[in-house]
């Protein structure tokens, strides 16, 4: 669908602008709050099943004991999902959009096991009373997932994360920044200079410095990067502008002697 448009927008001359889909990972410093980082996981990776651009999908927890920490933390919290349909307003996630979309998570959950990561929490049993026949997709965590595995270079798109460990803040940093999609990311630290150093760097169209899902106020620019946006603009803010309108510039100049008694004044300060 992006390459039609793309195409038909150039073949009639046309301004496009085209999203495609991301992969949003978020960074983890041994010193974030890890209560915090876990609220912030559950509600960013799982929030409507996991079916949003924004939707973190890859937690980066680095060293081994924040590693741990986290799975040790995240765990229970994705277990304790209560799943329900959009009428019951006590449920945290509903079913997936359509019976396609949940036959492709389930073959990306099993492509993730039969790849070697370890899954933590295992939703693809999950059914529930009186809506046996609906979409649903039980919350599902990831830990030991590798980036050549097809689970962290696809975009699920369902209630899935994936835990990727890294050694060293250069080794996290340098997973969002190869990857293909360039949407989102977010790193949730206490240091500044980690996080300054961070934003600075990383290749991505948004950025979150301890927010799960940058999405920033419309009247900044709403993208990604790399192949997650097609066309030199995006959507919202002055990129927005350009984007729905054309320039125009005119130049003047006046013939002396039209209007008698004309002067040309600088106002100043007295």
């Amino acid at each position: 669908m992006v390459g039609y448009v793309c195409a038909a927008g150039v073949a009639n001359v046309m301004r496009v602008l085209a999203f495609g889909w991301a992969k949003n990972h978020m960074i983890v410093m041994p010193d974030a709050d890890m209560d915090q980082v876990v609220n912030a996981l559950v509600g960013a990776g799982y929030g409507s099943a996991g079916e949003r651009c924004m939707a973190i999908s890859v937690a980066v927890p680095v060293g081994k004991e924040t590693a741990d920490r986290l799975i040790d933390a995240l765990t229970p919290k994705v277990e304790a999902l209560k799943i329900g349909p959009a009428t019951d307003p006590s449920a945290e996630m509903g079913p997936l959009v359509t019976a396609a979309a949940r036959t492709r998570v389930l073959g990306l959950i099993d492509r993730g096991v039969e790849e070697g990561a370890k899954l933590v929490v295992d939703g693809r049993g999950f059914t529930l009373q009186g809506y046996e026949e609906g979409f649903f997709v039980g919350g599902c965590l990831f830990d030991d997932v590798k980036p050549e595995m097809d689970i962290y270079r696809a975009e699920i798109f369902g209630p899935v994360l994936s835990v990727v460990r890294a050694a060293t803040y250069e080794e996290a940093l340098s997973l969002p920044m190869k990857h293909e999609y360039g949407n989102g990311v977010a790193i949730f630290t206490r240091d500044g200079d980690a996080a300054r150093d961070f934003a600075a760097r990383i290749n991505i169209g948004m950025v979150g410095i301890n927010v799960p899902i940058p999405v920033p106020l419309a009247y900044h620019s709403f993208g990604g990067w790399k192949s997650s946006s097609f066309g030199d603009l995006n959507q919202h803010g002055t990129d927005a502008f350009r984007f729905w309108t054309r320039t125009k510039t005119v130049t003047s100049r006046w013939p002396s002697g039209i209007k008698d008694g004309a002067e040309f004044v600088m106002p100043t300060m007295g």
